[in-house]
């Protein structure tokens, strides 16, 4: 089958958390012999900041930030069986999503993939005009990259024929155990841009106990920190490009994941970077959120944090052997469970199920 997937960006990472997600996925249903085209939008520098070359797995097309460009990409999704656009792409979300769906066939199997499905489910719900509610009725399906049964009902519930959460997983070929790098020593790292939603959490759970440990290293990376008061502990990259992300999770003793303060609340959301850190037999430290433990065991291979009390407490009794202990349970975890190639195994059979009903109703 043919996939025209229509996204943010597969080539570039940079303020664009959603690249490993679909690199993993993606990758994966190429194996499974999808022909797929990745359309992404120059847009945010992220053409600049690219940490990939165009892979052999995918065709990428990069369509410059207007209008007449953008509807030339969508009336290639008229050659596709599957039609995907995704949240967040980022340059006219709405005429995008309105002119796939124009193009697309209509026996191709066509689907929104949310990758923010609390921010999505927001917007809706204060706007009964949003463009994606309105489109709801015409598409076939709603695949998300977290939450349970909150956002399959509400999804549901707002006019979408079903909803399956299609989960953050590890792609072992990009995030892996390496050797450590003196660059990101410490005792704690965190690896994050700043955003809205995040940052007072990354006030309680990241700063407030590196102020409170100040014999102890803290490490900081991401992008729109910089003029952000932190104490004489922690250390600033900036951005980390993909390439460095293997060395910035097994160097320091612990690294931490903080989630946004919607996904925590919504739960059943584990991000990219939980894998990614799992991936790299580190030993994580993530803030508590609903539905932890379907993924990583609590205090065998993943330590789980409620507040910035639990990080301080965790960092003063943790072991450098406790922690390389709980890394290598980890990275056994997500190996034998969470792959990609275990996320395209869904997804293979949720696109083979649909392309079979519409086999039948032709007949």
């Amino acid at each position: 089958m043919k996939i025209a997937f229509y996204g943010s960006s597969l080539l570039s990472a940079y303020w664009n958390g959603a690249a490993t997600y679909y690199r993993g996925l993606l990758r994966a249903l190429a194996a499974k012999g999808y022909d797929i085209t990745f359309y992404e939008p120059d847009v945010y520098d992220r053409q600049a900041n690219r940490d990939i070359d165009p892979p052999d797995w995918c065709k990428v097309v990069v369509y410059e930030g207007t209008v007449d460009a953008l509807k030339a990409v969508t009336a290639e999704a008229a050659t596709a069986d599957v039609v995907v656009k995704t949240s967040g792409v980022g340059f006219e979300d709405a005429l995008l999503l309105q002119e796939v769906l124009r193009h697309a066939r209509s026996d191709a199997l066509k689907i929104f993939w949310d990758v923010d499905a609390p921010a999505t489910l927001a917007e809706m719900r204060a706007d009964a005009g949003h463009p994606l509610r309105a489109a709801l009725a015409r598409l076939d399906l709603v695949l998300t990259y977290g939450g349970g049964d909150p956002v399959v009902n509400a999804y549901r519930g707002m006019g979408a024929r079903d909803c399956i959460p299609i989960y953050n997983g590890l792609d072992p070929q990009t995030h892996h155990p390496v050797a450590k790098d003196n660059r990101f020593t410490a005792e704690l790292g965190f690896l994050g841009n700043r955003l809205p939603d995040r940052e007072a959490r990354v006030e309680q759970f990241f700063l407030e106990p590196a102020a409170r440990l100040p014999q102890q290293t803290f490490l900081l990376g991401g992008s729109g920190w910089h003029d952000k008061p932190m104490s004489p502990n922690v250390t600033y990259l900036g951005h980390v490009p993909t390439r460095d992300h293997n060395a910035f999770n097994v160097t320091p003793k612990a690294v931490l994941n903080i989630s946004r303060v919607s996904m925590a609340e919504n739960g059943l959301s584990p991000a990219t970077r939980v894998f990614e850190a799992a991936g790299a037999g580190a030993c994580l430290i993530t803030d508590y959120w609903e539905g932890i433990e379907l993924f990583l065991e609590p205090g065998e291979e993943v330590l789980v944090a409620r507040d910035g009390r639990d990080v301080v407490e965790a960092l003063a009794s943790l072991s450098a052997e406790r922690a390389a202990a709980i890394g290598r349970k980890a990275l056994a975890r997500v190996l034998a469970e969470h792959t990609y190639d275990t996320r395209a195994e869904t997804v293979d059979a949720i696109f083979s199920r649909h392309a079979a009903s519409r086999r039948e109703l032709a007949e």
